[in-house]
Formats: structure tokens, sequence, C-alpha cells
């Protein structure tokens, strides 16, 4: 997961992702309010989250793949394990990043 200032950043970086298959879906759901520490100072900005459905073996491409498409100095990149899911789903999703 991640997210970004603006939707078209939002849809430039899910569609990167999933036409490079690090990811087989990638959601953008926004706007959001985020109220953050940077700089020593407390912000408050609208961005645009994206969730993308991976594989922990693509993980780590996936990763690299944001830090290097993201325009924010510290992108917020993170990993929330799948317990659980569909099975046809989940093979969906394997096959989609292999």
């Amino acid at each position: 997961m991640t997210t970004t200032d603006g939707a078209r950043k939002a849809q430039a970086l899910a569609h990167g992702a999933v036409e490079a298959r690090v990811a087989a879906c990638a959601q953008i759901s926004a706007p959001v309010t985020s109220v953050y520490r940077w700089q020593q100072a407390i912000e408050t900005a609208q961005e645009w989250q994206v969730t993308f459905k991976t594989t922990t073996a693509r993980y780590g491409e996936l990763e690299r793949y944001l830090l290097g498409a993201h325009d924010y100095d510290t992108p917020e990149i993170i990993a929330i394990p799948v317990t659980h899911g569909g099975a046809d789903y989940l093979a969906w999703i394997t096959e989609e990043t292999s």
C-alpha cells in the first residue's frame, strides 16, 4: 500500500505496477486526509491511497518499482500479509504476477 498526492499519480503508479506484473491488481481509494509530522511540523494533506495485490515472492520487486516511480522523498510502503483468501483469487494473483 502507498499514498500519493494526486489522482493521476496514483493511476500511473497502479498502471505501471500491473503492467510490470509486480502486482495483479491495484485499487485506488481517494481522497483520504493524512495528518503527519514531517520535518518537525505537523502537516495535513489530501492523498490518494493505492493498494496493490501481489505475492510474497514479488513483494521485493514491487517495493523497488515504487521506490523508483514514486516522487515522495519517503513514500509510504506498507505490506499487509493475507492470512486467508479465496483459493481461485489467490491463484489468479500468483498467475498474473508470474
